[in-house]
């Protein structure tokens, strides 16, 4: 199966790479890039195609449905946390975006199978920082695809709000050096939404079907 993807990299290699010799070299010395970019680990987005950009441009932080913990110092392994540290910190990077999307398996195990997950579950835990989420389901509408468009939508929210509570984060944005900004897009329809908190949404691009 990975003879598909070496494949993929001898064209990479004989096509972009060899067309753009000079910006990659360049681009290896050092990284500047313009947007932090907090996203699902879901195989179906591609950040890159989706908003057209070039190499170097994105920092992407991916996990398990786009989430952001809220800061705290206990416990061993912060990825997510480490990620966004760096990219603030060190890099200056000026705009953090969390990007939400449609369809999204880790919000519908926080909804529909949060009983039937092991309490140690990974999953469980990790989905646990978004658990009021689950309470906007209608339990009569959980074969409706906009009910978990709802969830997916104030999970960004909840993200939103807990990248405020990291002090270098929030010394940024409180100075004006670092925008934060939350979207949904829909695999289905190719709509994005801007995510303005948890209860305030607004239409970026508008939905071309339904779902």
């Amino acid at each position: 199966m990975s003879d598909k993807l070496l494949d993929g990299y001898k064209r990479f290699k004989e096509g972009y790479f060899a067309q753009n010799r000079d910006k990659i070299r360049e681009m290896a010395q050092h990284q500047k890039p313009s947007y932090v970019l907090i996203t699902c680990c879901d195989a179906r987005l591609e950040p890159s195609l989706i908003f057209d950009t070039e190499p170097g441009e994105l920092f992407v932080i991916r996990n398990v449905a786009n989430l952001v913990p809220p800061y705290e110092t206990g416990g061993s392994y912060h990825g997510t946390s480490a990620a966004l540290e760096f990219a603030v910190t060190v890099l200056e990077v000026p705009e953090i975006l969390v990007l939400g999307h449609s369809r999204c398996g880790g919000i519908r195990s926080l909804v529909t199978e949060q009983d039937k997950l092991q309490p140690d579950s990974f999953i469980a835990r990790w989905m646990s920082i978004v658990a009021p989420v689950a309470q906007l389901a209608d339990p009569d509408k959980l074969d409706d695809i906009k009910t978990f468009n709802r969830c997916e939508q104030a999970a960004v929210g909840f993200s939103l709000r807990n990248l405020m509570t990291y002090p270098w984060i929030a010394e940024r944005v409180e100075t004006g050096t670092l925008k934060l900004n939350g979207w949904h897009y829909n695999i289905y329809t190719g709509a994005l939404k801007h995510i303005h908190d948890q209860d305030t949404i607004s239409i970026i691009v508008e939905e071309d079907a339904q779902n």
